[in-house]
This record gives structure tokens, C-alpha cells and sequence, in this order.
């Protein structure tokens, strides 16, 4: 009876990745309104049924693939941190260039950017985004500030102000029709920003 249940379970978990993995592709390539449940079940080659049984609807699949977009992107960015070493600006660069680089793939920026607000409501979205961003921002900065090598002030609020200000500057790079001089500028931009929260 335990071994039925488990592969149950492995099958509901292959499903559900079948499942996960196409609506990333599909709402990636074409965005949220234009992808219908029907091309998601075809391209998972899976049935409706399969997809309506571990999700309410296509924007609870959505949400759980941009869970899943973001917990990439997080392992990415705390990949290029730890190769950073132990220096906290340059950890706090090597974060920012991170995330501004997985921003650049077509589907990180569709499904982050530019359907979430929208898809899931301001609210929800933003939700999403802290249960990743908000805790690893905090924490780098946390430390830069523990270092000494920025100055001291409510981290909390500060890494709200760093979030939007690099979510911004992945919109602004992705919309640019030179991309990599938009990148350049922001990059530019961005270290002026962080050499201006260092103690004088």
C-alpha cells in the first residue's frame, strides 16, 4: 500500500514538473494572456484533468512557475555572490550584476516583470518577490552595514528602495533598443548609487 501511495506521489511530482516546466516555456515565449490551458497540457503532454487536479486554474499554475523562476534566479545571484568572497560591496555588486544579467533572459523578464503585477494583482506579486528578494537583499546589506562599509540606517527600508531600483533598471535595459549600451548606463548608475551609501 506505502509503494502505491509513492508512486502516486512520484507521478503527481512528475506531473506537476511536466507542468511547471511548460507554462514557464510557453507563458516565457508568448506572456500570460496569450498561452491558453489547452497549449500548456499539450506541450506538458499531459491531460486537462492532470493539470485541474494539482492546480486550481492557469493563474495558480502561474503563480507556482514564478515560484519557480525565482527560486532559480535566487540560486543563480547566490551563486555569483558566494564567488565573490567575503568583501560585502563587492558581494552587493556581484548581486546586483546577477540579477540584472537573469533578467535578460526573455523568460525571467516576462514572467517577473511584466506579467506578475498584472497577472497576480500588486499585492500577491509583491508577496512573491519578498519571499525571495527581500530576505537575501536584507541580508547583504545587513552586512555591508555591519562592515562598515556602508553607512548605517533601517535596512528594511533599504533594501525595498534597492529591489525597485533594480527591477526598474531590468525594465530599462530589456525596453532599450541598444541593450548593451542601456546595460553600460546602468551599470554606471548603479555603482554611483551604491558608492553613495558608503560612509563618507
Amino acid at each position: 500500500m506505502n509503494v502505491n501511495r509513492r508512486t502516486q506521489a512520484e507521478r503527481s511530482a512528475t506531473t506537476r514538473e511536466a507542468l511547471l516546466r511548460a507554462g514557464r516555456e510557453l507563458f516565457g515565449e508568448r506572456g500570460y494572456a496569450e498561452v491558453s490551458t489547452e497549449q500548456i497540457v499539450r506541450r506538458a503532454g499531459v491531460t486537462r484533468g492532470a493539470l485541474y487536479h494539482l492546480f486550481e486554474d492557469k493563474r495558480a499554475l502561474f503563480a507556482a512557475v514564478l515560484d519557480s523562476v525565482e527560486a532559480d534566479v535566487l540560486a543563480r545571484i547566490a551563486e555569483r555572490v558566494v564567488a565573490a568572497g567575503a568583501d560585502p560591496e563587492q558581494l552587493l555588486r556581484r548581486a546586483f550584476s546577477a540579477w540584472l544579467d537573469a533578467c535578460q533572459q526573455p523568460d525571467v523578464l516576462q514572467i517577473l516583470l511584466i506579467d506578475a503585477p498584472g497577472v497576480l494583482g500588486w499585492e500577491d506579486w509583491r508577496a512573491a518577490m519578498d519571499r525571495y528578494g527581500i530576505a537575501t537583499t536584507t541580508e547583504l546589506l545587513q552586512a555591508a552595514i555591519d562592515t562598515g562599509a556602508i553607512a548605517p540606517q533601517p535596512v528594511l527600508a533599504l533594501a525595498h528602495v534597492v529591489i525597485g531600483a533594480l527591477d526598474e533598471a531590468a525594465l530599462y535595459i530589456a525596453r532599450s533598443g541598444d541593450r548593451a549600451a542601456a546595460r553600460a548606463e546602468m551599470d554606471g548608475v548603479l555603482d554611483r548609487f551604491l558608492a553613495g551609501l558608503q560612509v563618507p
